[in-house]
């Protein structure tokens, strides 16, 4: 019963900020690799940023100086800090939960939208 909720997008301006937070419920984040995804107009479901159960991170080239991942295992949230936003930043971002198995299940949130415009 593991469930994802995303918030915290919204409109921002080119060069500005936001932070999208995922609040998981039924179980502990602990033992899972959490990660944020992307889907722009037209485009498929990239990865933006991961991080694994034991904290190390994995960013998409295009976002690895301007985004930060972090996990807060005792709230049970993951977070992603993200800097100087760009209009090619303007997507739906999903949050996603991975259990390793077998069997290995992934989870999904229902998704915030992220609009970079002038």
């Amino acid at each position: 019963q593991v469930q994802l909720v995303e918030s915290g997008g919204g409109l921002v301006e080119p060069g500005g900020s936001l932070r999208l937070s995922c609040a998981v419920s039924g179980r502990t984040l602990s033992s899972y690799q959490m990660g944020w995804f992307r889907q722009a107009p037209g485009k498929q479901r990239e990865l933006v940023a991961e991080i694994a159960a034991g904290a190390s991170t994995n960013y998409a080239d295009s976002v690895k100086d301007r985004f930060t991942i972090s996990r807060d295992n005792t709230k049970n949230t993951l977070s992603l800090r993200m800097n100087s936003l760009k209009p090619e930043d303007t997507a739906v971002y999903y949050c996603s939960a991975k259990r390793f198995g077998p069997p290995t299940i992934n989870y999904w949130g229902q998704g915030t939208q992220v609009t970079v415009s002038s």
